[in-house]
Parts: structure tokens; sequence; C-alpha cells
């Protein structure tokens, strides 16, 4: 055995002296964590916006010191447009747009995108659909030639439309034996009922099975239109830089004659009861969603309300969380999120539980929504929450791609562009009284909307003692394509 050399020793001794008396003075160790610090100025250009003689908006951002740049093609309509029993047109459209376009197979599309040192992306959700990019400066003009191929120019070709559709239908039977997954599907149907908003933007099995070419057709021509597009570019180019790159890939592109389509209503009537069970026979795990209508983005309340549903659950210290997780063990995370619309919003909290305690998680969930209104959330906790929200924030806007979905919103819902720079001033002032009123207001127990996907053999009798009301629905009985979700002839209890 070798021992060890006194100069090591020595140091090893003073080290384990040093961390005794660390031990020691543990009692003076603060018991809780220190208060957050003052919010950092937030100092983000004003975008700059402009448009060309075919209506197609370009806004811009510039941020030096990098030689990147994002592009962002965004459309103003999305998954709303969605026609009756083709639930995930919007979406299969978008996702075709970069699998061909203007005689460019698809692996020649992500190989032009590649060799420019990007790569396309292109999504539809509510109320937009967009293509992106982001390049160095110098590659700027050709990415954006490539953008504008894809969006004015896809070919639809039918073994690609065969492969999405067959791509989009394996994530839905992924997503759709996800409790908590197909409990805010479910959720939202609820709220929206037979509105634009109430079905699945992602598609149903049968609604992917019944979009056709043509409808892809109909669906570009109506949503793929200088009008109704915003060229978004933020990074390392000017406003006079950003117009003139837009005139030279989009200023050919002829504005339709027809009108823009109007946008649907988004809410409509409902026909499901307050309290909804999926049972999804033989499922390890339930999701229990509680949904409340709220207002639009464009609302005057909406930094209120992102800070009432940070205080709710935007955070893992926030109230559903901790009630939920960390006083109780019940679940491996428990969460809200307010999403705004252009015709209303959607307040959502989540959690996924074991079976038997199912009927609980409903109950604590309720109970949190309820106390949002009933008390002035603390000082403390209100700043806690407001810092996790400015942080977040902050963070979304480091990266060039970060800061182009920011504005994107914006220029989505006609928010003013400024409101980029004023987020961080927006939180900072919102009160206690404001966050209580505004829970008031929308989280009435009456209008809550809560579904349970699990085992029900397992919570149902829970579940009904504590909620009468509470009806049952088989999962192999569901149809997403209806706004009552039962298949015809199917039965509940």
């Amino acid at each position: 055995m070798k021992r060890m050399p006194y100069r090591r020793l020595a140091v090893f001794t003073a080290a384990a002296l040093a961390a005794g008396s660390a031990f020691a003075a543990g009692a003076d160790f603060p018991a809780a964590p220190p208060p957050p610090g003052p919010a950092p100025r937030l100092s983000v250009p004003t975008p700059a916006a402009q448009t060309l003689a075919n209506g197609l908006t370009v806004v811009s951002v510039r941020r030096t010191g990098l030689p990147l740049v994002t592009a962002r093609l965004l459309l103003r309509r999305g998954a709303e447009l969605d026609p009756p029993g083709k639930a995930g047109l919007a979406a299969l459209t978008a996702t075709l747009l970069t699998r061909g376009a203007g005689g460019l197979a698809a692996p020649q599309i992500a190989a032009q995108a590649e060799a420019l040192g990007g790569s396309l992306d292109a999504n539809a959700a509510w109320d937009q659909s967009e293509i992106g990019i982001t390049v160095t400066t110098p590659r700027l003009p050709q990415a954006l030639a490539l953008l504008a191929t894809v969006a004015r120019k896809p070919d639809f070709r039918a073994e690609e439309l065969e492969r999405a559709r067959a791509q989009a239908l394996d994530e839905l039977h992924l997503a759709l034996s996800q409790p908590t997954t197909l409990a805010s599907l479910t959720a939202a149907r609820a709220v929206f009922g037979d509105g634009a908003y109430g079905h699945s933007r992602s598609g149903t099995p049968a609604s992917l099975a019944a979009i056709g070419r043509a409808d892809v057709e109909r669906m570009h021509a109506a949503v793929y239109r200088p009008d109704n597009a915003v060229l978004i570019l933020t990074g390392d180019v000017t406003p006079e830089q950003a117009r003139a790159l837009a005139q030279q890939s989009f200023g050919d592109w002829a504005r339709p004659a027809a009108p823009l389509p109007a946008a649907p209503a988004g809410q409509g009537r409902g026909a499901l009861p307050a309290l909804l069970v999926i049972d999804q026979h033989g499922a390890g795990q339930a999701g229990v969603v509680a949904a409340h209508a709220a207002p639009p983005r464009g609302d005057a309340g909406y930094y209120v309300g992102e800070v009432a549903n940070a205080v709710l659950g935007g955070s893992y210290s926030a109230r559903l969380n901790e009630e939920i997780r960390i006083k109780r063990g019940l679940s491996y995370g428990a969460s809200s999120r307010l999403d705004g619309r252009r015709d209303g919003g959607l307040w959502l909290g989540l959690a996924q539980t074991k079976n038997p305690s199912a009927a609980q998680v409903v109950d604590l969930m309720l109970g949190e929504f309820a106390r949002l209104g009933s008390a002035p959330v603390p000082e403390a906790e209100l700043a806690a929450r407001k810092a996790t929200l400015v942080g977040a924030y902050g963070r979304s806007l480091e990266t060039t791609a970060g800061l182009a979905a920011q504005v994107g919103e914006l220029a989505a819902y006609g928010v003013d562009l400024a409101e980029i720079g004023r987020y961080i001033e927006r939180v900072q002032a919102v009160t206690p009284a404001q966050v209580m009123a505004y829970a008031t207001a929308l989280l009435d127990a009456g209008g809550s909307r809560v579904v349970v996907v699990g085992d029900a053999a397992q919570f149902g009798d829970a579940l009904r003692k504590a909620h009468p009301q509470a009806q049952t629905l088989p999962q192999q009985a569901l149809d997403l394509d209806r706004p009552d979700l039962r298949a015809p002839g199917a039965a509940g209890r």
C-alpha cells in the first residue's frame, strides 16, 4: 500500500477541515431562495414595416453582431379554414410545400437549403401558416429565392401527398394513444363546439383519408397569396435591404382577383357535458384536462392573462404543480397554458396521473382555478412568476429565429409591432387585483369543461360520486370529427 505524499496529505487534510467548518456553519445557510432581482432592461429595435405594390407586408428587425438572418413567410390563415370533414388540410398543405416545388423534388429542395447552411421548415397552426429558414447574411438572396419557389410553386405530387398522409396518420395514432393529448383535443371541442377552433388541426384518421390533391390545391390558392402574407426578416439586414430583397423574390407574385376568404367564427355551439370521461380501457395512466374559454390574442387584458397563467401553471413552482406533484406526488408534472387566438382563446390545465387518483386530481385542478379568482396573489409569489415570464421572454429573443417567432405572433394578430419591446414593462405592471379580477371574470366554475381519459373502471365510481353529472364515452365510440364526439349509433353512460 502506497503512502500519500506529505504535501498531498496536507492539502487533503486542509480541505477536509474546511468542509467540516462549512457543514458546521450549515445553520447559517438560507432556508429560502433569494428574491427575484430587478427586471432586466430590454432593448429591441421597433420592427420596420413596409408594403409592396402586390400587398405583401415586409417586416424587418435589424440585429448586428452576427451575419445571420432568419426569413419567415407568414400567412394570416391556418387550420381554422379546414373544411368540415377534412380536418388537417391546412397542416397537410404546409407539409407538402417543401416536398416538391418549381420542378424540384423534395431531396433537391433539402439539398439546396443545406447548401445554404440552413433547412426549410413549414407548418400550419391556428390563424397562421408559415415557411422559414435561417442563413448567413451573404446567402439571404438565394434563401429567399428558394423560399419563394416553395411558397408560390408547389407541385403537390401524388406520391408525396400519400407519403405525407401516411406520416400524419402515424403521428396521429401515437398522439391519440396518449391520455393527456386526447383529453386536450376533446376539451377544445368541449369549449369551441362546432366552431372553427373545435376540430383537431392535425386531423383525424377519417378526415386525413378524405383529403385529395384538389383539396390541397384549393387551400393553397386561398391562403398563399401576397395580400395575405408577411415576410419577416430578423438579423443582419437593414429595412432598405429587406425591401429590395423582398421585391426581388416576391415582387412579381400576383395578387388574386378573388377576395381573401373570411376567417370563420372560432367559437360555436357546444354539445358536450361539463365533465366527460373517455374510457381508454387498459390505459396505464389517466389524463386530466380542465378547460375554459379565454379572450382573443388581441384582447387588452393579454398581459394580465399571461401573468395569471404563470401563477396557475406556467412553471415548475406554479400552483398546479405545487399542489398536484410537489405536495401530493400524484403526477410527474401539472401545468397550464393560455392560448390566445384571433377569435377567442383557450385556457387549459393539464396533468397525467395514475388511474385511481384521477378523481382527486380533477378536484385539485378545479380548486386551483377557483382559488385564482377568490383571493389576491401574494406579492412575493407574483414577483416570482413574473420573473419566470421575463426570463423566458428574454431567452426567446436571443436567436434570430426566436425574434422572428415573436414578431410573427404580433403580425399574425394585428398587434402593434412595437409591443416586442414592451413585454417586460407590461408584465411588471400587472397587479394582484388585476389577476384576481381577470380570473373571476373568466374562470367561473359553471364555464369549466373537464375531460378525463383513462381506464374508467379504476376511477369512474369515485368521479361520479363527486360529480354526478359526469358522462362516459368508450374510446372506440369516439368520433373527433363530430361536435358531440359520438360516432353514429354510439352510446355512452
